[in-house]
């Protein structure tokens, strides 16, 4: 399988986080690990089909790991790799951006 050609790095940013669901699940797996009900809780509007589909794509992307853990029922959590780590700047720009541009003008 051949690798993507892209005409801008913005362009590979967004493939790899883009869309409406990605850059949420990275944000809420920035401070702590969870599982994938929790995330589903924390994401509004989120079908488990969606977010099952976001995270495996996450984690091919090498940006989240995904541990099972041998219990009855099965305990899967999710948190970010180091690759997932280089993020956390771009995701605190993005919450930085609409608490100063989206937010204050809604007051």
């Amino acid at each position: 399988m051949g690798s993507k050609q892209y005409t801008c790095p913005v362009e590979a940013t967004l493939d790899k986080i883009g869309g409406k669901w990605k850059v949420l699940i990275l944000w809420h797996l920035h401070p702590s690990i969870h599982r994938s009900g929790e995330l589903k809780r924390l994401i509004p509007g989120i079908t488990q089909k969606m977010l099952t589909q976001q995270l495996r794509e996450l984690e091919q992307d090498g940006l989240i790991t995904r541990k099972i853990y041998a219990e009855v029922p099965p305990r899967v959590e999710y948190a970010l790799t180091g690759r997932g780590r280089t993020l956390e700047p771009v995701l605190n720009l993005l919450c930085q951006w609409g608490t100063e541009h989206v937010l204050k003008t809604r007051k």
